[in-house]
């Protein structure tokens, strides 16, 4: 797929992109490179895999990584509860051949050996991205949120597009997926992982992309209310005292309330009646309700005061 194909997928999809992004994409799904996309919670990472998967046509495999992630659910695990049963299918037709005294009981190493085999195999995200038939979006979501021995088992598939599974040898890809790894940087990854990868840093969205990014995801939104609570939006995130800034998604939340409402524009009545639709913690509440009480009383279109740091007009008012 060339630049122009992809930008016209995208453009299909209703994702809003920039020239480094695209080329990016595009540049590393030619190469066959894993692209990581760092970037703060909430700016849109998982969703580049998301939309890929619809623009290439592929399905998308999610490892969503956590604490304690290791291989048996990350590439594979053994069907304990089946090799049970052949165990115990075993016993009883060797008890049976015993009793008649026509065999010799049954090899214990074959049998062994027969339980690790591909028939007990269970497939987990990495190893069911490489062994499909036809070629996926493999996502692997916040990878800073493992272990940094997790790094390990995953370089081997980034480097080689390959596992190894110690009682079966090693399995090569099917297909090649298009990987994609996304990290909050809430630790810092191996310079390993990072040389293996194209890179992608993203940001929050200016207040323009982010009107734009409204009106992608609801065409029918109203454009003045569109830029005030993209103005909002911006304002609470620049807020140092704010400690969840609002995701994107969270913007299309407040949004689609705001318009559920009938909001002809953001007041500070509503702001208040629909918080809970963009901050989601009692203190980040609190302080915007703190703010959107400032005592100069002309807040009427949803910005922040620059003296009070209230949603409303600049007001121009001055409290030493």
């Amino acid at each position: 797929m060339d630049t122009n194909e992809l930008r016209h997928k995208l453009d299909e999809a209703g994702y809003i992109y920039d020239d480094t992004l695209i080329t990016t994409l595009s540049v590393a799904l030619k190469l066959g490179r894993p692209l990581l996309i760092e970037g703060a919670a909430g700016v849109g990472k998982t969703e580049v895999a998301k939309v890929m998967a619809y623009a290439l046509g592929r399905e998308l495999v999610r490892l969503q990584c956590y604490e304690g992630l290791d291989e048996s659910k990350a590439i594979y695990e053994w069907n304990y509860q089946k090799q049970l049963l052949s165990i115990q299918v075993g016993m009883g037709q060797n008890s049976g051949l015993q009793n008649m005294q026509q065999k010799t009981s049954l090899d214990t190493a074959e049998l062994t050996r027969s339980l690790f085999s591909e028939e007990f195999l269970l497939e987990r995200p990495l190893l069911k991205s490489i062994r499909s038939e036809k070629p996926v979006v493999l996502l692997v979501d916040e990878i800073d949120k493992a272990d940094e021995e997790f790094e390990a088992f995953l370089l081997e598939l980034l480097s080689e597009m390959q596992v190894t599974i110690p009682e079966i040898g090693t399995i090569k890809a099917k297909s090649v997926p298009f990987v994609v790894l996304t990290s909050n940087r809430a630790r810092p990854l191996s310079e390993a992982l990072r040389r293996r990868c194209a890179y992608l840093y993203i940001k929050y969205p200016d207040i323009e992309k982010e009107v734009a990014i409204i009106k992608a995801k609801m065409p029918n939104a109203d454009s003045r209310l569109a830029l005030s609570v993209a103005q909002a939006v911006h304002d609470l995130r620049e807020n140092d005292n704010i400690l969840k800034k609002p995701s994107i998604a969270e913007t299309l939340d407040w949004m689609a309330a705001l318009e559920a409402l009938g909001a002809p524009d953001l007041t500070p009545e509503l702001v208040t009646s629909t918080m809970g639709f963009i901050l989601k913690n009692e203190e980040d509440m609190e302080e915007l309700a703190a703010q959107n009480s400032c005592e100069c009383g002309e807040h009427t279109d949803g910005k922040v005061c620059e003296d009070h740091g209230k949603p409303g007009h600049h007001c121009g008012h001055h409290h030493h």
